[in-house]
Protein backbone atom coordinates (compact mmCIF):
# COMPACT_ATOMS: atom_id res chain seq x y z
CA UNK A 1 0.00 0.00 0.00
CA UNK A 2 1.16 3.57 -1.10
CA UNK A 3 2.05 6.27 1.94
CA UNK A 4 -0.56 7.35 3.33
CA UNK A 5 -2.07 10.48 2.73
CA UNK A 6 -4.96 11.14 5.44
CA UNK A 7 -4.15 10.43 8.80
CA UNK A 8 -6.24 10.39 12.03
CA UNK A 9 -4.99 9.87 15.49
CA UNK A 10 -6.89 9.15 18.83
CA UNK A 11 -9.86 11.79 17.59
CA UNK A 12 -11.67 13.42 19.94
CA UNK A 13 -15.23 15.33 19.95
CA UNK A 14 -17.99 16.28 22.08
CA UNK A 15 -21.09 17.84 21.70
CA UNK A 16 -22.68 18.57 25.89
CA UNK A 17 -22.65 15.26 27.85
CA UNK A 18 -22.67 13.25 23.87
CA UNK A 19 -19.08 11.80 23.08
CA UNK A 20 -19.35 12.11 19.33
CA UNK A 21 -16.01 10.18 18.54
CA UNK A 22 -14.08 8.46 21.46
CA UNK A 23 -10.31 7.73 19.93
CA UNK A 24 -10.65 7.15 16.33
CA UNK A 25 -7.76 6.45 14.39
CA UNK A 26 -6.77 4.88 10.87
CA UNK A 27 -5.26 5.82 7.74
CA UNK A 28 -5.88 6.24 4.33
CA UNK A 29 -3.45 5.72 1.29
CA UNK A 30 -3.01 7.47 -1.77
CA UNK A 31 -5.34 6.08 -4.05
CA UNK A 32 -7.75 4.54 -1.77
CA UNK A 33 -11.47 4.75 -1.94
CA UNK A 34 -12.14 4.47 1.80
CA UNK A 35 -15.37 4.29 3.75
CA UNK A 36 -17.29 5.30 6.99
CA UNK A 37 -19.54 3.25 7.39
CA UNK A 38 -22.15 3.02 10.11
CA UNK A 39 -25.66 3.85 11.61
CA UNK A 40 -26.97 7.62 11.67
CA UNK A 41 -25.24 9.73 14.49
CA UNK A 42 -22.35 7.13 14.46
CA UNK A 43 -19.48 9.66 14.17
CA UNK A 44 -19.08 9.73 9.99
CA UNK A 45 -20.13 13.41 9.37
CA UNK A 46 -18.17 14.31 12.54
CA UNK A 47 -15.25 12.56 11.63
CA UNK A 48 -15.20 14.07 8.37
CA UNK A 49 -15.91 17.71 9.30
CA UNK A 50 -12.93 17.49 10.80
CA UNK A 51 -10.54 16.27 8.30
CA UNK A 52 -12.78 18.75 6.06
CA UNK A 53 -11.58 21.75 8.58
CA UNK A 54 -15.25 22.62 9.05
CA UNK A 55 -15.04 21.31 12.70
CA UNK A 56 -12.66 22.03 15.54
CA UNK A 57 -11.87 18.08 17.40
CA UNK A 58 -11.78 18.48 20.90
CA UNK A 59 -8.55 16.14 20.80
CA UNK A 60 -6.28 13.93 18.98
CA UNK A 61 -4.74 14.91 15.20
CA UNK A 62 -6.00 15.10 11.80
CA UNK A 63 -3.53 15.37 8.76
CA UNK A 64 -4.74 15.41 4.99
CA UNK A 65 -1.64 15.26 2.66
CA UNK A 66 0.60 16.26 5.94
CA UNK A 67 -1.74 18.96 6.58
CA UNK A 68 -3.49 20.07 9.46
CA UNK A 69 -6.91 21.25 8.18
CA UNK A 70 -7.41 23.55 10.36
CA UNK A 71 -3.66 25.87 9.45
CA UNK A 72 -3.33 24.49 6.36
CA UNK A 73 -4.78 27.56 4.61
CA UNK A 74 -4.91 27.96 0.87
CA UNK A 75 -2.70 24.94 0.37
CA UNK A 76 -4.95 22.67 1.98
CA UNK A 77 -8.05 24.10 0.26
CA UNK A 78 -6.51 23.25 -3.11
CA UNK A 79 -5.67 19.69 -1.93
CA UNK A 80 -9.04 18.79 -1.04
CA UNK A 81 -12.66 18.45 -2.66
CA UNK A 82 -15.76 18.27 -0.45
CA UNK A 83 -19.47 16.93 -1.34
CA UNK A 84 -21.68 17.99 2.17
CA UNK A 85 -24.18 16.01 3.28
CA UNK A 86 -26.31 18.71 2.43
CA UNK A 87 -25.45 21.25 -0.93
CA UNK A 88 -27.33 24.04 -1.37
CA UNK A 89 -27.06 27.08 -3.51
CA UNK A 90 -29.19 29.92 -4.92
CA UNK A 91 -32.39 28.50 -6.65
CA UNK A 92 -31.98 31.29 -9.69
CA UNK A 93 -28.16 29.87 -10.20
CA UNK A 94 -27.58 28.76 -13.36
CA UNK A 95 -25.55 25.49 -13.93
CA UNK A 96 -22.53 27.11 -15.54
CA UNK A 97 -22.30 29.72 -13.30
CA UNK A 98 -21.91 27.88 -10.96
CA UNK A 99 -18.95 26.01 -12.66
CA UNK A 100 -17.57 29.57 -13.08
CA UNK A 101 -17.84 30.52 -9.88
CA UNK A 102 -16.38 27.74 -8.10
CA UNK A 103 -13.46 27.83 -10.39
CA UNK A 104 -12.67 31.54 -9.83
CA UNK A 105 -12.24 30.42 -6.33
CA UNK A 106 -10.06 28.20 -6.75
CA UNK A 107 -7.93 29.99 -9.07
CA UNK A 108 -8.72 26.97 -11.54
CA UNK A 109 -8.76 27.39 -15.23
CA UNK A 110 -10.86 23.93 -15.37
CA UNK A 111 -12.98 22.87 -18.46
CA UNK A 112 -16.03 23.51 -17.23
CA UNK A 113 -17.22 22.06 -20.55
CA UNK A 114 -15.84 19.18 -19.86
CA UNK A 115 -16.65 18.82 -16.85
CA UNK A 116 -20.52 19.55 -17.45
CA UNK A 117 -19.96 16.21 -20.22
CA UNK A 118 -18.32 13.98 -17.64
CA UNK A 119 -21.31 14.51 -15.59
CA UNK A 120 -24.13 14.60 -17.74
CA UNK A 121 -25.01 17.98 -17.19
CA UNK A 122 -24.17 19.53 -20.65
CA UNK A 123 -28.30 20.18 -21.85
CA UNK A 124 -28.57 21.14 -18.33
CA UNK A 125 -25.81 24.35 -18.70
CA UNK A 126 -28.34 26.97 -18.50
CA UNK A 127 -30.65 25.75 -16.13
CA UNK A 128 -31.24 27.13 -13.13
CA UNK A 129 -29.90 25.22 -10.15
CA UNK A 130 -33.48 24.96 -8.43
CA UNK A 131 -34.89 23.35 -11.63
CA UNK A 132 -32.53 20.32 -11.17
CA UNK A 133 -33.77 17.21 -9.98
CA UNK A 134 -32.11 15.22 -6.68
CA UNK A 135 -29.58 13.63 -8.62
CA UNK A 136 -28.34 16.31 -11.14
CA UNK A 137 -27.87 18.67 -8.33
CA UNK A 138 -25.64 15.51 -6.76
CA UNK A 139 -23.85 15.28 -9.47
CA UNK A 140 -23.33 19.27 -10.17
CA UNK A 141 -22.42 19.10 -6.11
CA UNK A 142 -19.77 16.62 -7.42
CA UNK A 143 -18.75 18.16 -10.39
CA UNK A 144 -18.12 21.58 -7.93
CA UNK A 145 -15.56 19.84 -5.71
CA UNK A 146 -13.31 18.40 -8.49
CA UNK A 147 -13.75 21.58 -10.65
CA UNK A 148 -9.86 22.38 -9.12
CA UNK A 149 -8.50 18.81 -9.25
CA UNK A 150 -7.92 17.99 -5.65
CA UNK A 151 -5.70 14.72 -4.54
CA UNK A 152 -8.43 13.80 -2.24
CA UNK A 153 -12.07 13.84 -2.36
CA UNK A 154 -14.51 13.84 0.34
CA UNK A 155 -18.19 12.56 -0.13
CA UNK A 156 -20.48 12.58 3.01
CA UNK A 157 -23.39 10.13 2.46
CA UNK A 158 -23.64 10.99 -0.91
CA UNK A 159 -26.39 8.61 -2.39
CA UNK A 160 -28.64 9.36 0.60
CA UNK A 161 -31.88 9.97 -0.87
CA UNK A 162 -31.99 9.33 -4.48
CA UNK A 163 -33.10 6.71 -6.19
CA UNK A 164 -31.48 2.84 -7.25
CA UNK A 165 -30.69 4.38 -10.96
CA UNK A 166 -28.90 7.57 -9.69
CA UNK A 167 -27.28 6.05 -6.81
CA UNK A 168 -26.11 3.43 -9.57
CA UNK A 169 -24.90 6.82 -11.56
CA UNK A 170 -22.89 8.01 -8.28
CA UNK A 171 -21.31 4.41 -8.01
CA UNK A 172 -19.99 4.90 -11.53
CA UNK A 173 -18.75 7.94 -10.89
CA UNK A 174 -16.69 7.06 -7.93
CA UNK A 175 -15.25 3.54 -9.57
CA UNK A 176 -14.20 6.46 -12.07
CA UNK A 177 -12.11 8.58 -9.60
CA UNK A 178 -10.79 5.35 -8.02
CA UNK A 179 -9.79 4.91 -12.20
CA UNK A 180 -7.74 8.28 -12.06
CA UNK A 181 -6.05 7.42 -8.67
CA UNK A 182 -8.36 9.80 -6.37
CA UNK A 183 -8.09 9.36 -2.73
CA UNK A 184 -11.69 9.06 -1.73
CA UNK A 185 -13.29 8.85 1.60
CA UNK A 186 -16.97 8.26 1.58
CA UNK A 187 -19.02 7.73 4.45
CA UNK A 188 -22.42 5.64 4.14
CA UNK A 189 -24.91 3.42 5.66
CA UNK A 190 -25.87 1.27 2.87
CA UNK A 191 -23.75 -1.80 2.72
CA UNK A 192 -23.81 -2.62 -0.86
CA UNK A 193 -22.01 0.63 -1.50
CA UNK A 194 -19.55 -0.17 1.03
CA UNK A 195 -18.77 -3.60 0.05
CA UNK A 196 -18.97 -2.58 -4.42
CA UNK A 197 -17.28 0.87 -3.85
CA UNK A 198 -14.60 0.59 -1.26
CA UNK A 199 -11.08 -0.62 -0.77
CA UNK A 200 -11.36 -0.77 2.92
CA UNK A 201 -13.83 0.33 5.18
CA UNK A 202 -13.71 1.49 9.27
CA UNK A 203 -16.90 0.50 11.16
CA UNK A 204 -18.07 3.12 13.85
CA UNK A 205 -20.21 3.19 16.00
CA UNK A 206 -21.50 5.41 18.96
CA UNK A 207 -18.17 7.35 18.34
CA UNK A 208 -16.04 4.34 18.56
CA UNK A 209 -14.02 2.24 15.49
CA UNK A 210 -15.17 -1.29 15.79
CA UNK A 211 -13.93 -2.81 12.90
CA UNK A 212 -11.11 -1.82 9.84
CA UNK A 213 -9.91 -3.84 7.12
CA UNK A 214 -11.12 -4.23 3.67
CA UNK A 215 -15.29 -5.94 3.11
CA UNK A 216 -13.73 -9.30 2.09
CA UNK A 217 -10.95 -9.49 5.16
CA UNK A 218 -14.30 -8.05 7.75
CA UNK A 219 -16.54 -10.61 6.10
CA UNK A 220 -13.99 -13.39 6.95
CA UNK A 221 -14.96 -12.69 10.69
CA UNK A 222 -18.31 -14.56 9.65
CA UNK A 223 -16.25 -17.30 6.85
CA UNK A 224 -17.53 -20.54 6.88
CA UNK A 225 -20.70 -19.63 7.99
CA UNK A 226 -24.53 -19.12 6.21
CA UNK A 227 -27.23 -16.60 7.28
CA UNK A 228 -30.43 -17.47 7.92
CA UNK A 229 -33.52 -14.63 8.70
CA UNK A 230 -36.53 -16.10 9.79
CA UNK A 231 -39.88 -14.82 11.06
CA UNK A 232 -42.18 -16.53 12.99
CA UNK A 233 -46.10 -16.57 14.06
CA UNK A 234 -45.26 -16.19 17.91
CA UNK A 235 -42.31 -14.28 19.61
CA UNK A 236 -39.36 -17.15 20.43
CA UNK A 237 -36.32 -16.49 22.85
CA UNK A 238 -33.24 -16.53 20.53
CA UNK A 239 -31.88 -18.59 23.20
CA UNK A 240 -33.93 -21.60 22.38
CA UNK A 241 -32.55 -21.71 18.97
CA UNK A 242 -28.63 -21.28 20.02
CA UNK A 243 -28.46 -25.10 20.27
CA UNK A 244 -29.72 -25.96 17.16
CA UNK A 245 -27.17 -28.00 14.92
CA UNK A 246 -24.58 -25.72 13.36
CA UNK A 247 -26.01 -22.47 14.83
CA UNK A 248 -22.48 -20.61 16.08
CA UNK A 249 -24.92 -17.66 16.54
CA UNK A 250 -28.31 -16.18 16.92
CA UNK A 251 -29.60 -12.68 17.91
CA UNK A 252 -33.37 -11.21 17.80
CA UNK A 253 -33.97 -8.13 15.72
CA UNK A 254 -36.96 -6.31 14.61
CA UNK A 255 -39.06 -9.06 15.54
CA UNK A 256 -36.84 -11.53 13.49
CA UNK A 257 -34.51 -13.99 14.46
CA UNK A 258 -31.04 -13.98 12.47
CA UNK A 259 -29.02 -17.08 12.73
CA UNK A 260 -25.15 -18.01 11.43
CA UNK A 261 -24.87 -21.53 10.79
CA UNK A 262 -21.98 -23.79 9.49
CA UNK A 263 -24.43 -26.45 8.46
CA UNK A 264 -27.39 -24.65 6.75
CA UNK A 265 -29.47 -27.81 5.76
CA UNK A 266 -28.99 -29.26 9.15
CA UNK A 267 -29.78 -25.82 10.90
CA UNK A 268 -33.20 -25.30 8.63
CA UNK A 269 -34.19 -29.25 9.30
CA UNK A 270 -33.76 -28.94 13.43
CA UNK A 271 -35.64 -25.27 13.69
CA UNK A 272 -38.55 -26.71 11.49
CA UNK A 273 -38.73 -29.31 14.30
CA UNK A 274 -38.40 -27.07 16.94
CA UNK A 275 -40.85 -24.62 15.71
CA UNK A 276 -43.47 -27.67 15.26
CA UNK A 277 -42.48 -28.91 18.86
CA UNK A 278 -43.39 -25.63 20.24
CA UNK A 279 -46.66 -25.37 18.14
CA UNK A 280 -44.72 -22.09 15.81
CA UNK A 281 -45.05 -21.63 12.36
CA UNK A 282 -42.24 -20.31 10.07
CA UNK A 283 -43.75 -17.09 8.29
CA UNK A 284 -40.84 -16.13 6.53
CA UNK A 285 -37.37 -17.54 5.26
CA UNK A 286 -34.08 -15.90 4.29
CA UNK A 287 -30.77 -17.49 3.11
CA UNK A 288 -27.70 -15.44 2.11
CA UNK A 289 -23.86 -15.12 2.51
CA UNK A 290 -22.75 -12.95 5.41
CA UNK A 291 -22.52 -9.47 4.54
CA UNK A 292 -20.93 -6.47 6.43
CA UNK A 293 -23.84 -6.06 8.43
CA UNK A 294 -23.52 -9.21 9.93
CA UNK A 295 -20.01 -7.89 11.36
CA UNK A 296 -21.43 -5.28 12.60
CA UNK A 297 -24.39 -7.20 14.21
CA UNK A 298 -21.81 -9.59 15.53
CA UNK A 299 -20.31 -6.56 17.45
CA UNK A 300 -22.50 -4.57 18.12
CA UNK A 301 -26.05 -6.69 18.58
CA UNK A 302 -27.69 -4.50 16.15
CA UNK A 303 -28.27 -3.43 12.20
CA UNK A 304 -26.76 -0.73 10.84
CA UNK A 305 -29.53 1.13 10.08
CA UNK A 306 -31.42 1.37 13.51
Amino acid sequence: MSEAIVQVRDLTKRYGDVEALRGVSFEIAEGEVFGLLGPNGAGKTTTIEILEGMRLADGGTARVSGLDPQTGGAKFKRTVGAVLQSTSLPDKLRVDEALALFAQLYGSRADRSALLRRFGLEEKRHALYGKLSGGQKQRLAIALALVHEPRVVFLDEPTAGLDPQVRREIYDIIEELRREKKTVLLTTHYIEEAERLCDRVAIIDHGNLIALGSPRDLKQRSAGTTRIEVALSKPMNDGELRALEGVTDCRSLDGRIVLHSTRPPQTIVALVKHLESSSNELQSLEIAAPTLEDVFIELTGRRLRE
